[in-house]
C-alpha cells in the first residue's frame, strides 16, 4: 500500500520513523483496567488455595525517559524510543553483530518492561511469554519475532523484534476524518482479518487489536503488540505458568463488556475489537464515540448504529453482528467476517458492488 497516496498533506515517514507521540509517555493517561467481580485490586492474586507455580527472578525495568544503557547485552545498541504502552517501551537498536558481518540494515525493535510493571514479581514470565506466543506466528501481517534475552549487566530482560516501517492506524486516520478511502480500505480489512484468523488458527489470542497496535507502510498491514496476548485453550507447551488477571489492562473501548466484567479472553472478544476498528476505518468515527464498551452497552448505543456511507451493504450485517455487545448476539467468526469482505469476483460482481445504496 502507498502511503503517500493515502497521506495528501504530509510526506510518508522516513523508514523506521514512527510518527507516534512517545515523548510524553510517562504521563500518558494508562488504559483502565477491566475487573471482575473477585478482583481486590492490582497485585492480588486469584485462586487463593491453588499451589503456586515458581516465578523468574525480578528484572529491573528501565525508566522510557532516564536511565537507559546504551548497549544491551553487548550487542544491542539502543538509539531512540519508537513507542510506549501499559506494559512495555518499544526502542529501535542497531544490532552490532549483524552491522560487524556487513548488513546494510542492522536495525531491530527492543522491547522493554515499562514503569507500570517494576512491581509485579512474574513480570519477565509475562514478557518471556509474549515472546513464546508470538514467535509461532509466521505470517505477512504479524511483526517478526526474533528473540528474548536478558542482559545480566543490568538485570533487565527485553525482546527483539523486526523494526516496522509505516504508520500506525491511528495516525493515518488522524489525516482522513471521514476514514479511509474504501480503494484502500478493502485491501487493509482482509489482511486484518486474515491475520486474526491465522493467530486464531494456531491458538493465540491478541486481547490488544486497535489502531495503535496496526501498522500501514508500503508492504502492506503489520499486526504487533502481543502483551496482553494469551493461549486460546489454557498453557501450550514451552510457556510460564502466570496468574495473568493482575495484567488484564484492556483498552476500554476497545475491550468486548465481558472482558471489563472480568471474563477471560476469547476469540469473539478479539471480533469485537476488530470490528470496532473496522468501523473506524471505514468512516473515521469508533461505533461507540470510544465510550468503554460496558457504557456503550448500558446507554443501548447499538441500537443507534448505522451502516458506514462508503461501506458496502452487503457488509453491513457481518460487520453489524460482530460490533454486537452482548457476547450472546456476537453469532460470527473471524472468517465470516473476513468472507463477507471479500471481494466478489468478475465484472459483474464489481458493478453491482458500485450499484449498492
Amino acid at each position: 500500500m502507498n502511503l503517500s497516496l493515502l497521506h495528501p498533506h504530509s510526506p510518508s515517514p522516513a523508514p523506521g520513523e514512527l510518527t507516534r507521540v512517545v515523548a510524553a509517555a510517562a504521563t500518558q493517561q494508562r488504559p483502565v483496567k477491566g475487573r471482575g467481580k473477585g478482583s481486590k485490586g492490582r497485585g492480588k492474586a486469584r485462586g487463593g488455595g491453588k499451589r503456586r507455580l515458581p516465578t523468574a527472578p525480578v528484572l529491573k525495568v528501565l525508566d522510557p525517559l532516564g536511565g537507559l544503557p546504551r548497549l544491551l547485552a553487548g550487542r544491542y545498541r539502543l538509539e531512540r524510543l519508537l513507542g510506549a504502552g501499559g506494559m512495555g517501551v518499544v526502542y529501535r537498536a542497531r544490532d552490532l553483530l549483524h552491522e560487524q558481518f556487513g548488513d546494510p540494515e542492522p536495525y531491530v525493535a527492543v522491547k522493554l518492561l515499562s514503569e507500570a510493571f517494576a512491581d509485579a514479581p512474574d513480570a519477565s514470565a509475562l514478557l518471556y511469554s509474549e515472546f513464546a506466543l508470538t514467535r509461532r506466528l509466521h505470517h505477512r501481517h504479524i511483526v517478526r519475532m526474533h528473540s528474548f534475552d536478558v542482559d545480566t549487566g543490568h538485570a533487565c530482560a527485553f525482546i527483539t523484534m523486526e523494526q516496522l516501517h509505516g504508520m500506525p492506524l491511528d495516525q493515518l486516520l488522524c489525516q482522513w476524518p471521514l476514514g479511509l478511502p474504501w480503494a484502500q480500505s478493502r485491501e487493509v480489512i482482509p489482511a486484518l482479518l486474515d491475520a486474526l484468523a491465522y493467530c486464531h488458527g494456531l491458538g493465540v489470542l491478541h486481547g490488544d487489536l486497535k489502531p495503535g497496535n496496526l501498522m500501514l507502510g508500503d508492504d502492506g498491514l503489520r499486526l504487533f503488540d502481543f502483551g496482553l496476548s494469551r493461549a486460546a485453550q489454557g498453557l501450550l507447551p514451552g510457556l510460564p505458568g502466570l496468574n495473568r488477571q493482575r495484567f488484564d489492562a484492556w483498552t476500554p473501548s476497545y475491550a468486548a463488556p465481558e472482558l471489563l466484567e472480568g471474563a477471560p479472553l476469547s476469540a469473539a472478544a478479539d471480533l469485537f475489537a476488530a470490528a470496532c476498528v473496522i468501523h473506524e476505518l471505514v468512516s473515521g468515527q469508533h461505533p461507540y464515540r470510544r465510550l468503554p464498551s460496558t457504557q456503550a452497552r448500558d446507554q443501548q448505543l447499538d441500537l443507534q448504529l448505522q451502516r458506514p456511507r462508503q461501506l458496502p451493504g452487503h457488509c453491513w450485517p457481518a460487520l453489524r453482528t460482530a460490533l454486537a455487545l452482548n457476547a450472546a448476539e456476537r453469532a460470527i467468526g473471524v472468517e465470516e467476517l473476513r468472507d463477507a469482505f471479500a471481494p466478489r469476483g468478475g465484472w459483474l460482481g464489481g458493478w453491482l458492488q458500485r450499484r449498492e445504496p
